[in-house]
């Protein structure tokens, strides 16, 4: 996602639904929770105001909000894994998170960027403030009705939604019958869903509130608020915990009922989390809105002309909402365990793509913009600047979540219920999704870089394309892996749970990843046949590469001093991985990578 003026997420419908479009296909969009995507919007308004602010801060402020979420929506997952593990209980969550997140997708925060947001503004900034108002009180009126009506339909119909989205878990009766699984897991992503659905028409609430704090400037309270969500779960799981067996953090045993009810506090606590983060926008709206009058009518001034601007971003969202959903509906065919470790693994996968990807990507879109009467060669310098920035810490990531991945995942998950076989199974599902960060970076700037050029219709079709290129590689993939457990891949590895965990979630991975590297090579000659010669800084990035493999020397060699030692899991990881960071910013300062510059620039 990426901002180029005041409306906060996009100058066009046309080009938020491509933009969407262009997130499909198992990227770190189809994995956002609600909260995640509330940040990173506010994140990018944030950079949108660069021509108006402070121009160098403008990569800092986003990756600063997208931080916020991502800690939060860290821990949290943090305390998913170690209540519930990886299994038949995780898989229910994921799904049950998942599934009810059409409503927010689709009239949320995206849509509301580039319908809402820039009438609004509009009104504001020629002094009509308080036919601002009543457009706002219009707008929130109709988003009520059409979000209330459909969370009721979604709780009515919860049965049939999850036979259309898993259908692999309708036989799970018979499975738990004859043994195979402990949980039906249909029954209780059923259940959870109901509770959770309204917290999704809450969040479209919060979304306008959202829309109207960012058409104000006010950019705080919306990377504040998302975190409340994240707050709400890990309190429900903890108490309820706590409630349960006594202390959980040690000696807890977890068994199937306890997880059960564990999943269901989950379920309240984001319901309630939701209401949260609606509740702590709502006075600062209340100061900043003026003639605020609640209405249902669509007479009101902007009202016809924001519906008349969603239909594009609705449809965009469509596409992109298909493909997350396809991820789920092909999980549920493989072995239990295979939703919850894409979660757990994408998770880590998301988070120096954020930070390092689509905080340059989304403060570079302005700069280009004003390039683009120019010639060619500012703007292809600019784009080839961009990518080494943003590689100067992607690569170093892949290399560490390809080398030391079982040690970070360890480090973050390896807890109460997440046992080692577990962690060997997300990490192999990090790894195959470690082959793709680069491409999604990369991608994310490409597709900036059409928006820049007011070509929205290339990168969507492009991103359609990604989906079925990654669908067509992630099914017999998926299906092959699956045949093989943890246990039968890794030597000298013990059996420690009832049921197995089996590799099928590595195939989607791998899809992922293949579709993310189609996608960079076709919006490059895209790119190309438009601007003439560009070509991505392949030398600097082999040469990244190569930095990050030495630096892996002192941070191995530590590993093994520590790797027997009594402390905590996760004061080895961080001693590691800070070892293996810093030896790689220190090798670059001293062979003088100016990209360090860039960085430092942001944040010094």
């Amino acid at each position: 996602m990426a901002d180029e003026e005041s409306s906060a997420r996009s100058s066009s419908p046309q080009e938020a639904a491509a933009e969407d479009a262009s997130a499909a296909g198992t990227t770190p969009a189809d994995e956002q929770t609600a909260d995640e995507q509330t940040a990173d919007v506010a994140a990018e308004a944030a950079a949108a105001e660069e021509s108006e602010e402070e121009p160098e801060s403008a990569a800092s402020t986003v990756a600063s909000g997208i931080f916020s979420s991502k800690v939060a929506g860290l821990l949290r997952t943090v305390a998913e894994a170690h209540f519930l593990g990886v299994g038949a209980h995780a898989d229910v969550w994921g799904a049950a998170v998942r599934i009810p997140n059409l409503l927010q997708n689709l009239l949320g925060e995206g849509t509301l960027s580039a319908a809402f947001i820039p009438i609004y503004s509009r009104m504001i900034e020629e002094g009509r403030e308080r036919e601002a108002g009543r457009f706002a009180g219009a707008i929130f009126g109709l988003l009520l009705a059409v979000a209330g009506g459909l969370v009721l339909l979604g709780v009515i119909f919860a049965d049939p939604v999850v036979t259309a989205l898993a259908p692999g878990w309708t036989d799970d009766a018979a499975k738990v019958a004859s043994g195979e699984l402990s949980v039906n897991r249909f029954t209780l992503t059923v259940q959870a869903v109901k509770i959770i659905f309204p917290m999704t028409g809450i969040l479209v609430l919060s979304a306008w509130a959202l829309g109207v704090l960012n058409s104000h400037r006010r950019f705080f309270v919306p990377y504040v608020a998302p975190v409340l969500w994240n707050v709400a779960i890990i309190s429900g799981l903890t108490g309820t915990a706590f409630y349960l067996v006594g202390n959980p953090f040690v000696g807890a045993d977890f068994q199937t009922s306890t997880k059960t009810t564990l999943l269901f506090a989950a379920s309240f606590g984001a319901l309630a989390g939701g209401g949260l983060q609606l509740l702590v926008q709502l006075p600062l709206v209340a100061r900043l809105l003026k003639g605020f009058r609640f209405s249902l009518s669509t007479k009101v001034e902007g009202v016809r002309e924001a519906i008349y601007a969603s239909g594009p971003v609705i449809a965009g969202r469509g596409v992109y909402q298909f493909s997350a959903y396809l991820d789920q509906f092909l999980a549920s065919f493989i072995a239990a365990g295979a939703v919850s470790a894409q979660r757990y693994a994408m998770v880590l996968y998301l988070l120096p793509i954020s930070l390092f990807g689509f905080s340059v990507a989304a403060s570079e879109l302005p700069e280009l913009s004003r390039l683009e009467e120019a010639n060619t060669q500012p703007f292809l310098r600019r784009v080839n600047r961009s990518t080494r920035q943003m590689l100067l810490m992607i690569v170093p990531t892949v290399v560490g979540y390809l080398t030391l991945g079982y040690l970070i995942v360890s480090a973050f998950y390896q807890r109460g219920s997440f046992a080692p076989n577990d962690t060997w199974l997300v990490y192999f599902v990090l790894g195959g999704y470690a082959l793709g960060i680069m491409a999604t970076a990369v991608s994310r700037l490409l597709q900036n870089s059409f928006y820049a050029l007011s070509d929205t219709k290339t990168p969507a079709l492009i991103a359609v394309l990604r989906i079925v290129v990654s669908a067509a590689v992630a099914v017999p993939v998926m299906f092959w892996l699956d045949q093989y457990s943890v246990q039968e891949v890794v030597p000298g590895f013990e059996r420690v749970s009832d049921q197995p965990l089996y590799l099928g979630a590595v195939g989607l991975a791998v899809g992922a990843s293949v579709g993310a590297w189609m996608e960079v090579a076709t919006l490059l000659y895209f790119l190309r046949k438009a601007l003439g010669r560009l070509e991505l800084p392949w030398l600097r990035t082999f040469q990244m590469t190569g930095l990050a493999l030495v630096a892996l020397a002192p941070a191995g060699g530590v590993w093994g001093l520590v790797q027997g030692a009594a402390w905590p899991i996760y004061l080895r990881g961080a001693l590691v991985v800070g070892i293996f960071g810093f030896s790689y910013l220190g090798l670059a300062w001293l062979l003088g990578f100016d990209e360090l510059n860039a960085w430092a620039g942001n944040y010094l």
